[in-house]
């Protein structure tokens, strides 16, 4: 708070007074120290409320979960079947309908097992391990997404809390600019344009106020759908936003990254696919044995026998069934090179705005918010020594304001920039614990 007064001893004391507390003020919103309250929320404690409230997390856990089952069963022999009959039963003639009259009718029972080789069977159970990994992408990206989202949400409701203690300052500084005035109207010293311009400045800066309070509002709303709480504040302390994804190697991340991962284990699948064709192209035999019961007077019979499957076309069918699976298998492989080329243009760009708005933010903080209250002091000085208005020392204070909030505005931005950079990558332990398979 800057006085306004005309110049007198008491005015300049209560000047460097209130000059004090603003200038204290300032520092503490700028640098983001003002103290959380006791339910203030944490960025970690979000990402983590987050990550276990989300429903199309759970459901993508879920689709892991029935694609393990699968797998745990694929290298499994089919179910034996049991076979019961009656052959040649007479239906004319003196012995018809008897299941013992005639030396021909057999009752019959026997069991069928269609034989898979060992090779066929490995190789399904390869492709299923292949789908399980497939599923745990698709789970660990729907993390990331909810990470990434979450930390925004987070970080909006972070800087819309200090652009609102912002207008508060400057509302509380035009509040006492108003009672500055209106006593040194009363005392013939301000005019009464001054106290209507006083009010004025009032006016705006309790607008300002309830336009940051509906900012902030809009921003808590966005932080509880993903949290699933009733947040009414987050902590004050912002993340470093250091980078630490740009030098991760290539080779290393596209295990941690959800759109190369996924197409990494997309190129598995279809290898697996391919290769459980070329086994299915030769055909599983099916054995059988049975046992017959005729009259009492005639002989028991057993019977065996094998079933093969004649591969009369495999050309057009199963030679066909592996170039369908070969050529998926290329296509995973060219959308893997797309997917890492994008996710390196990705980081790199996103590294690249980083580390510029990190720079603009260093300069605006050491070189415009220094002008700007500079700027300030001279516009209250000039009104003092009767050389200025207090029109400019009230536009002064609020371009004051403006720069603040440009800064604060910047500040998000570059959070929002580490949160696509930082958050959207699967954390290590747990894309380690699903590789391990646990």
């Amino acid at each position: 708070m800057l006085s306004v007064f005309t110049p007198s001893r008491a005015a300049a004391r209560s000047l460097g007074r209130i000059r004090t507390v603003a200038l204290f003020s300032l520092l503490v919103v700028s640098s983001g120290l003002a103290s959380a309250s006791e339910t203030a929320l944490t960025l970690d404690e979000a990402i983590r409320l987050a990550v276990s409230a989300s429903a199309s997390a759970k459901a993508s856990r879920a689709s892991v979960e029935a694609s393990t089952q699968v797998a745990a069963r694929a290298d499994q022999l089919p179910d034996p079947m049991l076979k019961v009959g009656i052959d040649n039963l007479p239906v004319t003639g003196p012995d018809k309908f008897s299941p013992t009259a005639d030396f021909m009718t057999m009752r019959r029972i026997g069991v069928e097992q269609q034989w898979v080789s060992r090779d066929k069977r490995q190789a399904r159970s390869a492709r299923a391990q292949r789908a399980v990994e497939a599923s745990e992408g698709a789970f660990l990206e729907k993390v990331a997404s909810v990470r990434e989202e979450t930390g925004k949400a987070w970080l909006v409701v972070l800087y819309k809390q200090r652009a609102l203690r912002l207008a508060k300052l400057i509302e509380n500084e035009m509040q006492q600019d108003l009672g500055a005035v209106a006593a040194a109207h009363r005392g013939a010293k301000a005019s009464a344009s001054d106290v209507v311009q006083a009010r004025m400045e009032l006016i705006q800066s309790r607008d300002d106020i309830k336009a940051a309070e509906q900012g902030l509002d809009t921003a808590l709303i966005g932080l509880r759908r993903w949290t699933r709480l009733d947040v009414t504040a987050v902590e004050d302390i912002a993340p470093e936003f250091a980078a630490h994804v740009p030098n991760i190697p290539s080779s290393e991340l596209e295990k941690y990254h959800p759109a190369v991962l996924n197409a990494r284990r997309s190129i598995n699948l279809a290898d697996a696919e391919t290769a459980v064709a070329v086994q299915e192209r030769s055909p599983d035999w099916a054995f059988e044995a049975g046992f017959a019961q005729r009259g009492s007077q005639y002989s028991n019979m057993v019977s065996f026998g094998v079933s093969i499957p004649l591969t009369l076309n495999r050309a057009q069918r199963q030679d066909r069934d592996i170039a369908e699976k070969s050529a998926l298998g290329t296509k995973a492989r060219l959308e893997y090179e797309d997917a890492l080329i994008d996710m390196q243009s990705e980081i790199h760009a996103l590294s690249s705005q980083l580390t510029s708005t990190k720079s603009r933010i260093a300069q605006l903080r050491s070189e415009l918010l220094p002008a700007a209250a500079e700027q300030v002091e001279l516009a209250t000085a000039a009104y003092r020594s009767g050389s200025g208005s207090l029109t400019s020392v009230f536009k002064a204070k609020r371009v004051s304001l403006e720069k603040r909030l440009q800064v604060n505005e910047l500040e998000k931005e570059a959070a929002l920039l580490w949160a696509n950079l930082e958050l959207h990558v699967v954390p290590h332990d747990m894309a380690t614990e699903m590789r391990a398979g646990k």
